[in-house]
């Protein structure tokens, strides 16, 4: 089978078409179970997210709340009297020191200005340095508790986080400032923040300060203590600063789409941001999706199969009955009915075909005797006695026998005609075809040649063939003795003969003229008699 017949075949087509179709549904459902699941599990997502959002950023509300009670704690136990004794205050700083591990950056006591008076433990270049430049001095002399602006430290050199606490005297006038320092980076403080990841390692949290325009901390390390980036910039970290307490699906600064959820730390007003990729949050839905492509691709394969199989067994009945056909039209095998295998639909087609092709054979029958037999007399006409004439010609010199040609010519027919009319005259000629056809042997032609003009081929006759045509030439003649009896009139219609013998040298249309030209000698004899030419 050719390739292109294999691409025309109706199976193909069939099978394209489902294949074609069940791709559809497969694109279709990928997209809406894809949906369906990132919908789903969106909402799982999210929940989880909230929840160790949540829990981190209560820890970071812990540890500083914890700080905070300490720090105003050591405050009020400061003696104010101490505050003029700078060696004794250093030394009480270190005694409440060691009860405590909240601020492993160390203590120290400004005085009303902001200028150190002491600390513990001793950090180089503290002692006596000014402070009034950072925040938290400014706020702790305005008489308020206060976190301040995460920092580089002047002495430690390290990011940290100072918290400040004003001392009142009896005239709650603000007389000195007691800070506490812890380093970002201290055991116990963000630990769970920086060692936690969310994911396979690509998700983690982001600390955020609006207050101060800054990121704090964050799991990678990698954006500690920068500040923020313009809006616009950066969509995750707009997100967060215009929901303080929500889980959205936004993009980071790279364009790559993250889930993330922000949670407020009550005591600093720090974001706490909880973020992961979406490609790992809805692997999930990746790996169905994929599932359902792989299995899909599957069912499609052994479907088709089975579909061609199924449609070749059901169709097989008609592809026989087209090779069938197809040999027909070849000549390779006779026109005949088609053979009908099963009482479906393509055997109605068959049988249908079948009774095409009977009508065809009954149509192509009467075309060929109308095109070599007289539509009145039903005689073969002239062009089917010429073909048979060639072959008794050819088949008298193979065989050695004789061939005659009788040519007869009516007499007194056209008075019938002029009479009575040509419908007189056609009922004439087929009562003389009668009494001719009475006459010939079933192995001769009788044609009617035209008008009123037959021919009688003669064949296989011995050496005694003149006598025998002689003797049929007589018969016809007598055979129009009687008078034909048409309507209510009776004719005397006679018949001239032209008798010709086939010779080693004769053709088909020699033999008609010398048989022609022998019934124009009986005619001009007075007609009713025959003559050899």
């Amino acid at each position: 089978m050719s390739l292109r017949r294999i691409f025309d075949s109706i199976i193909t087509r069939l099978v394209i078409m489902v294949v074609c179709l069940v791709s559809l549904g497969t694109v279709v459902r990928y997209f809406a179970l894809g949906s369906f699941l990132r919908q789903d599990l969106s909402t799982v997502v999210q929940e989880q997210q909230q929840t160790l959002a949540s829990y981190v950023a209560r820890d970071i509300d812990e540890k500083i709340t914890q700080r905070e009670a300490l720090l105003d704690q050591l405050a009020a136990d400061l003696p104010q009297q101490l505050l003029q004794q700078p060696a004794a205050l250093q030394d009480w700083l270190r005694q409440h020191y060691r009860y405590q591990s909240l601020f492993p950056g160390g203590l120290f006591v400004t005085t009303a200005q902001g200028r150190v008076i002491a600390d513990y433990p001793t950090a180089p270049g503290r002692q006596n340095h000014s402070y009034t430049d950072r925040d938290y001095i400014h706020a702790a002399q305005q008489g308020k508790r206060y976190i301040g602006k995460p920092v580089t430290g002047y002495a430690l050199r390290i990011p940290i986080l100072p918290m400040a606490t004003p001392l009142f005297d009896h005239n709650m006038q603000v007389t000195a400032i007691l800070v506490g320092i812890t380093p970002l980076s201290a055991p116990g403080f963000l630990d769970v923040m920086q060692k936690s990841r969310i994911g396979n390692g690509k998700g983690g949290f982001l600390l955020l300060s609006p207050r101060d325009k800054m990121f704090v901390a964050d799991t990678q390390k990698q954006l500690t203590m920068s500040p923020l980036s313009p809006v616009g910039v950066n969509p995750l970290q707009d997100t967060a600063l215009s929901s303080y307490h929500s889980t959205e699906i936004t993009t980071n600064m790279r364009g790559e789409e993250e889930v993330s959820t922000t949670v407020t730390v009550a005591s600093t007003g720090w974001l706490v941001v909880a973020h992961t990729p979406a490609s790992e949050a809805f692997a999930t839905v990746r790996h169905a999706q994929g599932f359902a492509v792989r299995g899909a691709i599957i069912a499609t394969v052994m479907f088709a199969m089975l579909a061609t199989l199924c449609m070749y067994f059901v169709l097989r009945p008609l592809f026989q009955a087209a090779e069938d056909a197809e040999r027909m039209t070849r000549g390779e095998t006779p026109l005949v009915p088609l053979s009908i295998r099963r009482n479906d639909e393509v055997g109605h087609l068959i049988a249908a075909f079948n009774r095409l092709l009977g009508k065809l054979h009954e149509q192509q029958g009467q075309l060929e005797r109308i095109a070599h037999h007289d539509p009145l007399t039903g005689l073969p006409n002239r062009r089917l006695l010429a073909d048979r004439l060639k072959l008794a010609l050819a088949q008298s010199r193979r065989h050695g026998t004789h061939l005659a040609l009788l040519f007869m010519d009516l007499d007194g027919f056209k008075q019938i005609n002029d009479s009575m009319g040509h419908e007189a005259g056609d009922e004439a000629l087929r009562m003389v075809t009668a009494r001719l056809q009475a006459i010939v042997r079933e192995t001769d032609t009788l044609a009617r040649i035209g008008g009123d003009e037959f021919v009688l081929l003669m064949c296989n006759l011995d050496e005694h063939a003149a006598e025998a045509v002689r003797t049929v030439a007589e018969k016809c003649i007598q055979a129009m003795q009687e008078p034909l009896h048409i309507g209510t009139h009776a004719y005397k219609v006679g018949i001239s003969i032209g008798l010709s013998l086939a010779g080693p040298d004769s053709t088909a249309d020699s033999l008609m003229q010398e048989a022609d030209q022998a019934m124009y000698l009986a005619k001009h004899a007075g007609g009713d008699c025959y003559r050899f030419n």
